[in-house]
């Protein structure tokens, strides 16, 4: 049996994507499209699939299907109470959620299965576990900064992936993110103090997404990259999400270490 998905955002770059590889998996069946009313005639007509600026109206024509969600945080946050309502799942790869927002998040997967991972890459995740690994073998000696690159429409900064490392790196050691980021350094800011965490952010072009994370000791330095080539990275992982949640029970936020 298929498994139906709803795609938001569907005249979007990941939208679009997404869209085109569900209907190449024999496994899935591209049940709905959601997008502003001003951007539904871009998108050309699908057999069996309804199109709606309301995911409430494909939502009623597709029944329990799992959407996928690479919007913004308030439209992911109102598409997951509307998703809870209605018995749907919900796979999310939208970045830049305040703390509020998350918990809104957390309350409805409490009563629908909700998949959230700021990074869909898989090899994204496998460095999550890696990062921290370095961090505790390297020491305390080694300062620990980060550098991401994203396309120039890119509106969260620092990354939301850029963040999850930061925030696994810093934990090995014990330390609170939100005591140790540092995003900006401009003028006579000092020596770089022990317990430090750098964010660097750089803007341009069509990059689709470039994390380093880098160690830094006395007469060495070590760097990890991760470079994603296009979107169909992302976007396969968020239908490998799709398919293993469709079989979950509500209760908790999904990740995609749960699924890994």
């Amino acid at each position: 049996m298929k498994t139906p998905i709803i795609v938001m955002g569907a005249a979007g770059r990941m939208g679009t994507t997404v869209t085109r590889l569900v209907r190449e998996d024999p496994s899935l069946a591209l049940a709905g499209r959601v997008d502003l009313a001003s951007r539904l005639d871009e998108l050309a007509p699908v057999e069996e699939c309804t199109d709606s600026d309301d995911v409430r109206v494909v939502l009623d024509h597709a029944g329990k299907a799992v959407i996928i969600d690479f919007t913004a945080p308030a439209y992911s946050v109102a598409t997951a109470k509307i998703a809870a309502d209605k018995g749907a799942a919900q796979v999310i790869g939208t970045t830049g959620f305040s703390e509020l927002e998350l918990a809104e998040l957390k309350h409805c997967a409490a009563k629908t299965p909700i998949f959230w991972s700021p990074n869909m890459s898989v090899g994204v995740n496998v460095l999550l576990k890696i990062l921290p690994e370095l961090a505790r073998l390297l020491g305390e000696d080694y300062d620990m900064e980060m550098v991401e690159i994203h396309h120039n429409k890119k509106k969260d900064s620092p990354s939301g992936t850029a963040l999850r490392l930061a925030e696994a790196m810093v934990a090995a050691r014990g330390w609170d993110l939100n005591d140790t980021a540092r995003c900006q350094r401009e003028g006579l800011v000092g020596e770089r103090p022990h317990k430090e965490m750098g964010l660097l952010a750089v803007r341009g072009g069509d990059v689709v997404g470039v994390h380093t994370a880098y160690f830094l000791g006395h007469g060495e330095r070590i760097e990890v990259t991760h470079h994603a080539h296009s979107r169909e990275n992302f976007a396969q992982g968020a239908l490998r999400a799709a398919k293993w949640l469709a079989g979950r029970k509500a209760g908790k936020l999904y990740s995609m270490e749960d699924m890994l």
